[in-house]
This record gives structure tokens, C-alpha cells and sequence, in this order.
């Protein structure tokens, strides 16, 4: 449209400057020619901060375990959620729990109370942990969603006294579980990606902090010690009815906040799958089983 205008105006100017009238020109009816918008400047990162006041954490010391996906992480959740003491929920993914100041009045009245809308995500999700501990009557909460290991830096800035279990898996046991979950959408390529991409966040994670790391194949072949171990972490006694997960309610196994498949629902801790000769493991997988010790 533009390039059209500049031609009539220029076949315009010709005959009106030659003959002095004008017999070329553009409806009144056409669209007028788009104006782009005005670029907006991108609007700063709301930083994330420690709590101003210790207060502001109901739960001082939450605990988080921080794993890939289809790493055992369910399985752990109901073993320790077996422990007297132990509260570990349906993952929560409150990490998606987002607060938007949409006005300005807001803004002003967060800046007043100086607060900004990281600071009350923590307070929400703070509370939503605390809801769950409450009701659970025990003292010691352990929140297990896979994606927190995405944002691990900001838990711990968020909770400056909570403790990290890190649970590893052989990666590609961990990649061929992943695609065995709906084989058609998750073709073994995208399965080798998608979870080496929380692996390497996993790793960083650890690497950056203190924590226990336990590996899912220890845990299901000598699960008393293993959970002697976390016990030991915690500060708890252990317990051996951690061992018969099966004989208490956990709730539903639900795709979508949990493993949901029919091993789990046995009720009984069984051993993993056989680990692969490095033969047999894709080369992008190779340097994360070094890492690991596998």
C-alpha cells in the first residue's frame, strides 16, 4: 500500500505541474496505512530476594528433593511420606503460581509495603506449603515436583535454611522410562533431550550446594539404608515402616503430579531396571553417566 501511494502521488504531481489537474487517486473507502506501534521498552527483571523478615516464612525449613523426571522421585515421596514425621505431598508445581500487580495503585501499594511480586509469590507458595504440613500434623515437609530443579537458586534465596536431597538415576533409564510414557509423542530423541535438559539443571544445582545425593538404583536395592541415610539428614529417627509404603494413603497416583503407573501402586519398593553397558547409551547421554559415576 505504501508503495502504491508514492506512485500515485508521483503520477499526480506530473500531471498537475504538465496540465494542471489531477485524475489518478485512491478511494476514500481503502485502509489507511497501518503505524506500527511504538516499540516498548522491555520492562525490568523483578528481582528475587531473601525474606526482609524471617517471619515471612511459616516454613523455615522446607525440604525440597530435586530430580529429573522418571527418576524414582514418586517412589521416594511415598517412602518418606511413610515416616511419622514426614509430610511429602503430591508435587505441587507452585513454581507456575504467579502474582501480577496489573495497576499502578497495586504497584504503589506493594512498593509501600515495600514488596514486589516475587516477594509475594514466596509468601503464597510459603503458605501452600504450610496448608499441607498443617494438615498432615507431622513436622518436616518434603516437596518433590521434578521442574523445581529449574528453579533451585530461587528456593534456596527464597528459603534460606531449607535443606536439598538430590536423587539421580542412571540417565538413560531415565530417558527410556520418559518415552515409554506415551511412546508416540515422545519419540526416543525428544525423550534423550528432554530430560538430559533436567539433568543438567539437576547437576548445577548440586554442584552449586550443599545436600545429600542418593541414587535411585541404591534406594530400591537396599532401601533401608538408603532411608537410614535420609533419616540421618533430616534428623529423625528412622523407621522401618518407611519400607511398606503400600500399608499407608498417599493419596491417588495421578499423571500429571506424580508417577501414575502400576509399579508404583504395588505398594512395594522393587528394583529398577538393570543397568546399560556404555555401549548401549546414546553418546549425548555418555558425559551425564560419567558425571555420575554410572
Amino acid at each position: 500500500m505504501a508503495q502504491r501511494r508514492k506512485v500515485v502521488a508521483a503520477v499526480n504531481r506530473e500531471l498537475e505541474q504538465r496540465f494542471g489537474f489531477r485524475v489518478v487517486r485512491i478511494k476514500e473507502d481503502e485502509a489507511p496505512e497501518e503505524v506500527p506501534p511504538p516499540v516498548e521498552a522491555p520492562k525490568p527483571r523483578i528481582p528475587v530476594r531473601r525474606p526482609a523478615d524471617p517471619r515471612d516464612r511459616l516454613v523455615q525449613r522446607p525440604v525440597f528433593l530435586l530430580s529429573s523426571v522418571r527418576s524414582g522421585s514418586t517412589l521416594s515421596r511415598v517412602i518418606l511420606n511413610s515416616h511419622s514425621q514426614i509430610h511429602s505431598p503430591h508435587e505441587m508445581h507452585f513454581r507456575r503460581t504467579q502474582v501480577i500487580a496489573y495497576t499502578e495503585p497495586v504497584q504503589q501499594a506493594l512498593e509501600h509495603l515495600d514488596l514486589n511480586e516475587r516477594d509475594l509469590e514466596h509468601l503464597l507458595w510459603d503458605r501452600m506449603l504450610h496448608r499441607e504440613l498443617v494438615q498432615s500434623g507431622k513436622s518436616v515437609l518434603v516437596e518433590k515436583t521434578p521442574s523445581n530443579v529449574f528453579v533451585a537458586d530461587r528456593l534456596a534465596t527464597a528459603w534460606p535454611k531449607a535443606k536439598f536431597i538430590y536423587l539421580i538415576r542412571h540417565p538413560w533409564s531415565i530417558a527410556q522410562s520418559w518415552h515409554e510414557g506415551d511412546p508416540e509423542k515422545r519419540p526416543l530423541k525428544k525423550a534423550i533431550h528432554h530430560t538430559l535438559n533436567y539433568m543438567e539443571y539437576l547437576e548445577k544445582a548440586r554442584n552449586k550446594r550443599a545436600g545429600l545425593t542418593l541414587r535411585y538404583e541404591d534406594l530400591t536395592s537396599e532401601p533401608a539404608k538408603q532411608t537410614q541415610l535420609i533419616c540421618e539428614f533430616l534428623g529423625l529417627e528412622w523407621e522401618p515402616g518407611m519400607l511398606e509404603y503400600g500399608k499407608q494413603d498417599h493419596g491417588g497416583f495421578v499423571k500429571g503430579i506424580g508417577d501414575w503407573k502400576d509399579k508404583i501402586k504395588t505398594g512395594t519398593i522393587q528394583q529398577g531396571r538393570p543397568l546399560p553397558d556404555i555401549s548401549d547409551v546414546p553418546v549425548e547421554l555418555r558425559p551425564m553417566c560419567e558425571r555420575w559415576g554410572y
